[in-house]
């Protein structure tokens, strides 16, 4: 079990590391850095410098101009907000939502050590099941690799806005944050349950969001008398997929609740990007970071 555990964790960080470093390195750079600028020095004021670096101080006791300069801040943290609820084991396309969650979560975190960010992750359902404070270092990628193959919560519900109060709480400089969930938290109208939560954290870090989701959870196909399983409630229900009503009701739901997630997302200014099982994530992540460049 351990051995097939290590392949796991190995295969992940080979395919992961080398398409950090061929591809996703430098769309990463122009993505998410210079989102900060430093303090670096102060020098003579020259001809069509903003005034508004001016350093009134410094001016003042060498009675000659001199304004502040800034440089991009080169560290970054990163923080991988990671949904491990019982929805993510659900799969129809060869791999689960789980499998495509952390393969991608591997690839940001490889990505952000490229560049000598500290890379921290949280995983969380119903609650926060476990938090790994950001650092740096090759252990440490491979820590959160490991967790996001093997780990196993307690609970199988979803609550995103505990998450995000978990960051806002924990993190107090302000960092990157990937949200990596497929964003079914809502209530039975579709409405999203994590508002208030979302709008603090965005307000304090720089959230995207990457939204993984299995094309039959968009459509239910003709399968006729069916057994269902909500995999966070463990709730059976028999479902008459014959049924093109109960086909269509589905299908508004489900579009209602897509559509209510990113409108809040464009209200708070969030970056975000949906990504299938049946899709090649490589392009979809490349097209998210030259957007946001």
């Amino acid at each position: 079990m351990e051995n097939d555990l290590l392949k796991k964790v190995r295969k992940i960080e080979i395919r992961t590391k080398a398409l950090s470093h061929q591809i996703f390195a430098g769309e990463y750079h122009s993505a998410f850095k210079g989102r900060g600028m430093a303090f670096s020095e102060v020098r003579e004021y020259q001809y069509g410098d903003d005034v508004r670096n001016m350093d009134w101080n410094v001016t003042a006791r060498l009675r000659s101009p001199y304004i502040k300069v800034f440089e991009e801040e080169r560290e970054l943290t990163v923080v991988l907000l990671v949904d491990v609820s019982g929805s993510r084991l659900f799969g129809t396309t060869g791999q689960m939502k789980k499998d495509l969650i952390a393969e991608i979560a591997a690839v940001l975190s490889f990505s952000a050590s490229i560049n000598n960010d500290k890379v921290g992750a949280l995983f969380f359902s119903s609650k926060v099941e476990k938090f790994i404070p950001p650092k740096k270092g090759r252990s440490h990628l491979l820590r959160i690799i490991r967790e996001l193959v093997e780990f196993e919560p307690q609970d199988k519900g979803t609550d995103i806005g505990e998450a995000l109060r978990f960051l806002t709480n924990a993190i107090k400089k302000r960092c990157t944050a990937f949200l990596l969930s497929d964003m079914m938290d809502v209530d039975a109208d579709g409405t999203p349950r994590y508002e208030d939560a979302l709008k603090i954290a965005a307000g304090r870090h720089d959230l995207s969001a990457i939204n993984v989701f299995d094309p039959r959870e968009r459509e239910i196909p003709d399968i006729g008398l069916a057994c269902v399983r909500d995999a966070e409630s463990g709730e059976y229900m028999w479902v008459n997929t014959s049924s093109r009503a109960m086909r269509e009701n589905y299908a508004k739901w489900d579009l209602t609740a897509r559509n209510s997630a990113q409108q809040l997302l464009r209200k708070y200014r969030i970056d975000s990007v949906s990504i299938s099982t049946d899709q090649d994530y490589v392009k979809e992540l490349i097209s998210f970071f030259k957007n946001r460049a």
